[in-house]
């Protein structure tokens, strides 16, 4: 990953960390540059953050490190939250830990 990659990267996990604060969500950036010794964010309690600020993103690919990374955390769902340049944020789980959050949900 070359330097520039690197810092726009970093600067998408500061931005989402900003906006999930906007919603009180108490929510912190890992080290710059950690290489996955650390979360890209920490503080959504259960889910496991992988932010990818990319113009062309695998999903699989990165649903894949975000599976992976949950399990050596141990820190909740595998989420990737992505965006490209000028559009806005998404996350991506699977449909089974969608289900498992939410499918108990009182619908009526």
């Amino acid at each position: 990953m070359g330097k520039t990659s690197q810092v726009k990267g970093r600067r998408g996990e500061i931005e989402l960390a900003g906006i999930l604060r906007d919603y009180g969500y108490p929510v912190q950036p890992g080290r710059a540059v950690s290489f996955g010794a650390v979360p890209d964010l920490v503080g959504l309690p259960g889910i496991h953050c992988e932010v990818k600020r990319v113009e062309r993103l695998s999903v699989p690919a990165a649903m894949e490190q975000a599976t992976r990374d949950a399990e050596k955390f141990q820190d909740g769902v595998p989420v990737v939250f992505h965006r490209r340049n000028r559009e806005k944020w998404f996350c991506t789980m699977r449909l089974d830990d969608w289900l498992e959050m939410y499918g108990n949900m009182n619908l009526e």
